[in-house]
């Protein structure tokens, strides 16, 4: 008995010598430092922490997050921080939250000297970048290395986790800067020696569309970027890019040319699929006939898609064999399934001429077999123009009447003196152009020319006649001597006296319009239609002007 209370005496200290001890133990311990501790106790209050010294520390339950207390267990070790060695009531003061924040800022330390990630969510937008929550921590994310190209909408990017390297680190201002930027462009240049080492031409790769422009795609294929032309994405036409690609698809393309030295590759879409224009002679031959749909309408035609990658053009002039169409919008629309003939073919030029009339027969064949020169006909009056009158015969097929063959006799300086748009009126075919689809029609051929015998009989040389005035000109005046005939006395053959002073009166002072006067017959030219008449007592063997006529 007397053996054991002899060991128990040499294992256990004193309470005194056991105080002294935890005492000189916690003066080495200085405040605000970060120490170990072991979780003794947990209750609705807080967490008691043994630290290694005569008394436990308390850490308030709200110092622990809903699921890091649901984790805790008696027993764990775990990092304090020790603020007050001993408060107003004699207790020990920990935080655990100054503990955390000061081993993640020790992590951010190591990570910046190391050049190592972190993981950080973007909370706010603010003035030059964003500010990034590392575990509690704050800082700052510069707008210029957000991202390897500007970002319009930096909204978009808050509430979203990032990995971002360390640039900078000021713990005592709280300073942190970091970089996205830098990852991204690490993983690019990864990326690309892993794509530049399978690049080469003809070789089909796959990429993400990163940007659309007016006149071709960017394509992101592995830390280097290609370019898709415009006119290497389709056979047929395309108006603009975004027609067939939207930023983020992901596609199938063809490397057209790689240029090492700069780092540059041309792609192609359409060269996934064989040129249809390779075998275009043997599929479309002159005279076949297609069906296609419009996709293009222009002043001077309208383009037709006969199948993907081929187009031919109907020329506005091949549209229709009797409608004179100023625009072809008049005849065809956008997105209308038409049928038209093949006219002709330039392989080399990728060009196909079509004809829309063609497909029903030329109506002018027809005419020339239903009527000929000479046949009356009749028709409504379609228009009336300065040079003449259009008359509808058929459907589409006008016939002329020039202004100089509505009269043999009527001097008519418009066609409106005597004829109105839709009028019937009868004519003579007088010409038929087929070559130029032209038909010239007359009406005053529907009676015999006067000239060639009514009137050399009825007005003879020497007779007197009586006209009335209808226009008087420097050179002479004209006499209606009946409707539609007249004759022209000129000024060297009026009687025009004198005047007081000895000057010869004006011709406008000897006759006016409208004026009744008798002349005499002097001339009958029928080949010229002209009749010429005098004022003056002819004398014998003296030469008239009209003489001339």
């Amino acid at each position: 008995m007397m053996k054991t209370e002899g060991i128990a005496d040499e294992i256990i200290m004193n309470k005194e010598e056991l105080e002294k001890l935890y005492e000189e133990t916690f003066k080495a311990v200085k405040e605000g430092t970060v120490i170990k501790g072991i979780v003794m106790k947990i209750n609705t209050d807080g967490v008691m922490v043994d630290i290694g010294y005569k008394s436990e520390g308390i850490i308030p339950i709200t110092g622990f997050g809903e699921k890091e207390l649901k984790e805790l267990k008696i027993g764990d070790e775990m990092a304090v921080y020790l603020e007050n060695k001993e408060n107003e009531d004699g207790n020990i003061v920990l935080s655990k939250e100054k503990a955390d924040k000061i081993k993640i800022w020790e992590a951010i330390e190591e990570a910046c000297e190391k050049g190592e990630p972190m993981e950080g969510t973007i909370i706010a937008k603010i003035k030059g970048g964003m500010t990034v929550d590392i575990s509690g921590v704050k800082a700052f994310l510069p707008g210029s290395q957000i991202d390897l190209r500007p970002i319009r909408n930096l909204d978009q990017l808050i509430g979203k986790r990032y990995t971002m390297k360390v640039l900078k680190v000021n713990q005592k201002r709280g300073n942190i800067v970091l970089s996205r930027r830098a990852i991204l462009e690490e993983d690019r240049e990864k990326r690309k020696g892993d794509t530049l080492s399978k690049l080469s031409e003809g070789e089909r790769i796959r990429g993400v569309v990163k940007n659309i422009t007016e006149y071709g795609v960017f394509i992101d294929l592995g830390g280097i970027d290609g370019l898709l032309h415009i006119t290497d994405m389709s056979w047929g036409r395309i108006s603009h890019p975004s027609e067939l690609f939207m930023i983020g698809d992901k596609v199938e393309v063809v490397v057209l040319k790689y240029d090492k030295e700069n780092e540059r590759v041309s792609l192609g879409f359409k060269q996934k699929t064989p040129d249809p224009w390779a075998t275009i002679e043997e599929r479309y031959p002159v005279g076949k006939k297609i069906r296609g749909r419009v996709v293009s309408i222009t002043e001077y035609g309208a383009f037709i898609e006969i199948e993907e990658g081929i187009e031919g053009l109907i020329h506005i002039s091949e549209m229709s064999w009797t409608q004179k169409i100023k625009h072809p919008s008049k005849l065809v629309a956008m997105g209308d399934i038409i049928d038209a003939i093949v006219l002709s073919m330039d392989k080399e030029g990728r060009k196909i001429s079509l004809g829309m009339k063609q497909v029903e027969p030329n109506p002018w064949d027809l005419i020339v077999e239903k009527y000929k020169v000479g046949d009356r006909v009749e028709g409504k009056i379609r228009s009336l123009t300065e040079f003449g009158i259009f008359v509808g015969l058929e459907e589409g097929i006008d016939g002329l009447i020039h202004i100089s063959d509505l009269s043999w006799t009527r001097h008519i300086k418009h066609p409106s003196e005597i004829l109105k748009k839709g009028q019937k009126v009868e004519a003579v075919i007088l010409t038929i152009d087929r070559d130029k689809e032209r038909l010239s029609l007359g009406v005053k051929q529907l009676t015999p020319d006067p000239w060639e015998k009514e009137i050399p009989e009825k007005f003879k040389v020497e007779e007197l006649v009586k006209g009335k005035v209808v226009k008087v000109t420097e050179f002479g005046i004209f006499l209606e001597l009946e409707e539609g005939i007249e004759g022209l006395v000129y000024s060297s053959e009026m009687e025009k006296g004198s005047s007081v002073r000895g000057t010869p009166p004006k011709i406008e002072d000897i006759a006016k319009v409208g004026d009744e006067i008798t002349a005499r017959i002097v001339k009958v030219d029928s080949a010229e239609r002209k009749i010429g008449l005098t004022m003056k007592v002819h004398k014998k063997g003296k030469k008239s002007k009209v003489d001339d006529l």
